[in-house]
């Protein structure tokens, strides 16, 4: 690739006119260091916004760099539609931190099953992260459908006072939304 920022940053925005330019956006963007020419190749795959996009944007949850994760989070939550089909599998990675990160996701992600989702994470997941995590997303987007996954979420971390004050939290939020207040 070429050694001048301006000149890859260019070359990414080229990328959107050529549709199976996936794969070698998501190659460069686990390379690149230069932070403009990452924002750029990371436009140009949400604009794109295809598996290929996503999938690579997955990987990029994996990484050890915490700035290419967080840039990764930021524009799957631009892609709702493509990155649903695989919520499920990142809310059940073996990884505990790309469960969060999926959390973290949805927490800007416009789909009508994010409410689900967080309450499966607060009903089964086993690590106290991510059940945070969730518990307090629900907290802000939960309706009275997530009453029950919170009782049960309290009584499956009962030692655990953060989920305990979270969940109370959430549940008051919920029940004074149900009163109009």
């Amino acid at each position: 690739m070429d050694p001048d920022p301006q000149t890859r940053r260019w070359a990414a925005r080229d990328m959107l006119d050529h549709i199976h330019s996936s794969s070698v956006l998501v190659e460069r963007l686990l390379q690149e260091k230069d932070v403009s020419v990452r924002e750029v190749i990371l436009t140009t795959l949400t604009c794109l916004g295809d598996t290929t996009a996503v999938r690579g944007l997955i990987d990029c949850l994996r990484s050890e760099d915490a700035a290419l994760r967080n840039e990764a989070v930021s524009a799957m939550r631009l892609l709702p539609d493509v990155v649903a089909p695989v919520m499920q599998d990142l809310l059940h990675d073996a990884d505990s931190d790309v469960r969060i990160f999926a959390v973290n996701i949805l927490e800007a992600l416009r789909h009508p099953r994010v409410e689900q989702w967080l309450c499966e994470v607060a009903e089964f997941d086993s690590e106290v992260n991510v059940c945070a995590t969730a518990v307090d997303l629900l907290g802000e987007v939960g309706t009275p459908a997530a009453l029950d996954a919170l009782r049960k979420l309290k009584d499956r971390f009962a030692e655990e006072p953060y989920i305990q004050f979270a969940a109370d939290l959430a549940i008051s939020r919920i029940m004074h939304g149900m009163n109009g207040h």
